[in-house]
C-alpha cells in the first residue's frame, strides 16, 4: 500500500523521526530529487526516512571534499549524486 505525500508531509515525517539530519532547504532538495526520480523512472518510492538518512548526508562543500579527500565539487559529482542546497552546502549520496 503506497501513500502519496506532498512537500509538507515529507518535512513532517523527517521532523518526527530525524529532526536534525537535514536543513529545511536540504529536505527540499531531497524531495525534488526523489520526485524527479519517480517521474523519470515511473517507479514509486516508498518513504523510508531512516534509509534516506543512511543513504544521504548534508554538509558544507569544503568539509565533504575534505572528508572524502577530493579536490573539487566536480570530483564529488563524478562519484555520487550531489544536490546543491546553496552555494556552500550540498546533500549527497554517501559512497
Amino acid at each position: 500500500m503506497k501513500q502519496s505525500i506532498n512537500r509538507n508531509d515529507f518535512h513532517n515525517e523527517f521532523n518526527a523521526i530525524r529532526p536534525n539530519n537535514f536543513s529545511y532547504e536540504g529536505l527540499n532538495a531531497l524531495f525534488d530529487y526523489l520526485e524527479d526520480y519517480e517521474d523519470s523512472t515511473g517507479e514509486q518510492i516508498e518513504l523510508d526516512v531512516i534509509a534516506i538518512c543512511c543513504d544521504f548526508m548534508e554538509g558544507p562543500v569544503c568539509e565533504v571534499l575534505n572528508d572524502y579527500n577530493l579536490d573539487n565539487l566536480e570530483s564529488l559529482q563524478d562519484h555520487t549524486t550531489v544536490l546543491m542546497v546553496d552555494d556552500e552546502t550540498v546533500v549527497f549520496q554517501q559512497f
